[in-house]
Parts: C-alpha cells; sequence; structure tokens
C-alpha cells in the first residue's frame, strides 16, 4: 500500500466502518461516516480497497502512518543468521579482548554468527604461531561466556587468520 486515502479523498459511495475501538458499525454512506470521524476528532482512513464496499477504520492519521511505519520496519529487518565481525590486533591487550568478547556473546545471543578476524600487518606476517595463540585465548574466554561452535576453522588468508563460529 503507497498511497493512503483519508476523509474526502476516498472516492467510494459507501464504505464499511471500523470504529476506533476496533468494532464493526457496517456499511455507510461516504459523508455520514466522514461526519462520524470527525464528530470524535478523527479521521476516516481507507484500509483496504480489495472488497467492495472498501474498508475504513476511524483513527487518528499521525498514530496510524506511524503503526504502518512500524509494521513495515518490522517485516522488512531479517533476524538471526547474520555474519558480524569482531577484529583482533596483533598486540590487542587483556582488557580489549575481553570487552570484544563480550560483544561477540551479545552477537551470539541474537541469533548471528561471528567471524573473527586477526589482522596482520608487515613483519606480523611472519608471526604466525603468536596469533593464533591470541584467537585461541579470545575463543577461550567466549567460551566461559557462552558455549560456541565453529563454523569454519581457522584459515589463513593473506593478511591474517580468520574463523567463524556460532552459539552451540
Amino acid at each position: 500500500m503507497d498511497k493512503i486515502l483519508i476523509n474526502n479523498f476516498i472516492r467510494a459511495k459507501e464504505v464499511r466502518v471500523i470504529s476506533e475501538t476496533g468494532e464493526q458499525l457496517g456499511v455507510m454512506n461516504i459523508f455520514s461516516a466522514i461526519d462520524l470521524a470527525k464528530s470524535k476528532g478523527l479521521d476516516l482512513i481507507q484500509v483496504t480497497e480489495k472488497v467492495e464496499p472498501p474498508v475504513c477504520r476511524i483513527a487518528n492519521y499521525g498514530k496510524f502512518l506511524y503503526q504502518q511505519q512500524k509494521k513495515e520496519k518490522k517485516m522488512s529487518k531479517p533476524r538471526g543468521g547474520e555474519l558480524k565481525e569482531i577484529r583482533l590486533t596483533f598486540k590487542i591487550s587483556p582488557h580489549d579482548m575481553e570487552t570484544r568478547a563480550k560483544q561477540a556473546e551479545k552477537f551470539l545471543n541474537e541469533g548471528d554468527k561471528v567471524k573473527i578476524n586477526m589482522a596482520l600487518r608487515g613483519r606480523e606476517k611472519a608471526m604466525g604461531q603468536f596469533a593464533t595463540d591470541k584467537v585461541k585465548l579470545f575463543l577461550e574466554k567466549l567460551n566461559l561466556l557462552i558455549p560456541i561452535k565453529t563454523e569454519r576453522e581457522l584459515k589463513r588468508e593473506p593478511r591474517g587468520f580468520t574463523m567463524i563460529v556460532s552459539k552451540q
């Protein structure tokens, strides 16, 4: 539904009216329906034109639009299964590692998968064993917070190491 018709913009001669409380008021002449809505200080909003006569609701137009936008936003947002990334560095401090572990825990609790990325630059690339130990230490800290399972094993890439974990 792209354009919502209200009050005098509704083209039908007769409409099926629903009150602000959700009770069916039956089929009415469009003018008496608009007068009824105006007497209550509200608007007559066309909900659907797919049926004959079209269905209209008596409601506050601003509130109705807000509810529609909330509903559309909820429908369009896919939840769960998203891939979030946590970046670790070669010289990460223990406290920063705990902070990243808590962030990863939050992502996993929301149902997302977490990609752990250990970026290596310059001479750090030669010290692969030290980097893998850092990643394993991070996984231990994360496992204390929440049980995890490995989706993709620790993999060496041109710029460092990556792996994907999810909630068990």
